[in-house]
């Protein structure tokens, strides 16, 4: 429903309207809607009010105006029918006048008979006259009365300056905003990047129009977005200023790296160094955690001039896990070419076939130990190195270490703990066992389980002095544990066993009679059979040989040399290849 018709407000309304309907009026001819009125006039001028200004700056006088009056001479006031229920329910409706809300600052709506001010020529559509409007004519010939007309009720309209707020009404009823949300509003533009002004756009109206309803709550409306906008551009400057330090803050944090890179050098020593020192570099380790190592023991000033020195060797990353023996504050470039030089390497290596007692006396050496301190330790806690159970609770065994020091290179610096490098060595050994199914080639190859074949694989190590000749010495080992074997009798008669229980290593052991003589389980020329333990630590050549001997009916060899091994069947035979052996050695010396 336009203005046109009724007040902005939400009154019904009044009886008297002549645009009311067709209830008072049966019959009668209804006014033109303002719109039609305009053919009688022309746009600046205006039309006359159909509620009965009966003048202005239109066409001399209302015709209709003048047609109702006329009707109303003919026909009495008390003759005009009216509903009686809408007539009690207009009653009702200004008997509770604050049951409506207000919007002008006078309080109430613009409604039919509640005027304030004369139409207003200069106005181009009449809308003004709607807003402010003057009072409409009576149909009835009389006037209405205004139930707000005093002079508090419509005050003049005031500049958005000057205004001040009413008293708010009391209302039944939930505010607008809640009753009729605002729909999203657009995304906002800040005027820091725009250049606008949120406060100034508000006001900028036109002068001399008035607001219109509402103009009371838009306005607390359009405050309390200028708050919403003041509190987001605060937060949206915030972000960028931290944005912008954060940037800085990056950008010189990089371009200082990148610089120190390029151009800054690291901290480093100059020269070769003095003393002496010995660090442990663990398995895998890269530049950095090696750098680290030397930086803690005093070998270097800075991790980053020891990986600088290493990149540029060209050999640098070759260094490997290990002991070294260097010297305190040396340049990062001497530390890494003495780290590549062997004679830096702190090692203790451990070769293939080398028994228990000559380990502890190259731990007692290197940690500086009273000679047999190792031995002691090796002993007491053999059960808390790392043994696994079925190399345990061993009967008549000289050392339960023995074939657990695993051959090969162990980082053994100053300071270590002996036990601690034994547990090293079994772990490794475990390591490599684990690997090998052997209790299931034992079982295979007639063996209790796999102490025996590590046993076994210990006379191999021993007795086979070359690598290619390992398989056929596990067959030799494995004919004579045979019971039905006639050359020997199940006598193993090894040198090798003699040499160990003795505690050294020689060939001439003795002959066959004296050496039967000796009472000790680990006598292969007495004992029947295999020998309690292993005598030397085997490598894993020797397992494997050891595991998969070769098929053939020999039951004796002799090493000529180097290249040649000589295996026989028969006793007979054996005794030639041994005057042959002899004879070359001799030769030799």
């Amino acid at each position: 429903m336009t203005e046109y018709g009724r007040g902005p407000g939400s009154e019904p309304w009044h009886p008297g309207d002549p645009l009311y309907g067709d209830q008072g009026w049966e019959g009668q001819q209804q006014y033109p809607h303002p719109q039609q009125a305009s053919q009688y006039g022309h746009e600046g001028q205006g039309y006359a009010d159909p509620y009965g200004q009966g003048g202005g700056q239109g066409y001399g006088g209302d015709p209709y105006q003048q047609q109702a009056q006329q009707q109303y001479q003919q026909q009495p006031p008390q003759q005009q029918y009216v509903d009686p229920q809408y007539q009690q329910h207009h009653q009702q409706q200004f008997q509770q006048p604050q049951q409506y809300e207000t919007g002008y600052p006078g309080g109430g709506y613009d409604t039919p008979g509640q005027l304030g001010q004369q139409y207003d020529g200069n106005w181009e559509t009449g809308q003004a006259a709607m807003a402010y409007g003057a009072p409409p004519a009576d149909p009835y010939g009389g006037q209405n009365p205004d139930l707000y007309g005093t002079p508090e009720a419509y005050p003049p309209p005031q500049p958005p300056g000057r205004r001040q707020n009413p008293p708010e009404p009391v209302v039944d009823w939930a505010p607008e905003e809640e009753a009729h949300p605002e729909p999203e509003p657009e995304e906002e533009k800040h005027p820091f990047f725009t250049g606008g002004d949120d406060e100034d756009d508000d006001y900028h109206e036109e002068p001399g129009r008035g607001r219109g309803r509402g103009s009371r709550d838009d306005d607390r409306e359009r405050r309390s977005k200028a708050k919403k906008r003041k509190g987001k551009n605060g937060v949206a400057c915030l972000v960028v200023a931290l944005v912008l330090v954060g940037g800085v803050g990056g950008i010189g944090y990089f371009g200082y790296q990148f610089w120190q890179g390029e151009f800054g050098a690291a901290p480093d020593y100059t020269g070769s160094g003095s003393g002496e020192v010995q660090v442990e570099i663990p398995k895998a380790a890269g530049g950095y955690e090696i750098g680290n190592i030397l930086k803690k023991a005093g070998v270097v000033k800075s991790v980053d001039a020891f990986v600088s020195a290493q990149q540029k060797n060209p050999r640098g990353l070759s260094i490997q896990a290990g002991a070294y023996t260097l010297k305190k504050e040396m340049s990062a470039e001497s530390a890494v070419t003495l780290m590549l030089n062997p004679v830096s390497q702190a090692n203790l290596i451990i070769p293939e076939g080398k028994r228990n007692a000559w380990v502890y006396e190259k731990l007692d050496e290197r940690l500086d130990l009273a000679p047999g301190t190792t031995k002691k330790i090796a002993l007491a806690k053999a059960d808390s190195l790392g043994l696994p159970d079925w190399a345990k609770n061993h009967e008549e065994v000289k050392d339960p270490l023995e074939g657990f020091l695993f051959p090969a290179s162990y980082p053994v610096a100053k300071g270590t703990k002996p036990e601690d490098a034994l547990r090293k060595m079994v772990s490794r050994a475990n390591q490599e066992y684990t690997k090998l199914d052997l209790n299931a080639k034992a079982k295979a190859l007639g063996l209790k389980g796999p102490w025996e074949l590590v046993t076994v694989a210990s006379l191999v190590q021993v007795e086979g002095k070359y690598k290619h000749d390992f398989d056929k010495v596990a067959r030799v080992v494995y004919n004579r544990l045979k019971p039905g074997n006639m050359e020997t009798v199940g006598r193993l008669e090894f040198d090798s066993t003699v040499n160990y229980l003795k505690g050294q290593s020689t060939l001439d052991v003795g002959t066959v009679d004296d050496l039967r003589k000796i009472d000790d389980p680990y006598n292969t020329y007495k004992v029947i059979g295999l020998i309690p333990g292993p005598i030397s630590n085997p490598g894993i050549e020797a397992v494997n040989s050891a595991m998969n001997p070769a098929d053939g009916p020999w039951y004796y060899f002799v090493s000529i040399n180097e290249n040649k091994t000589v295996f026989s069947v028969t006793n007979e035979e054996h005794n030639r290849n041994v005057a042959e052996y002899e004879k070359q050695r001799k030769q030799g010396q």
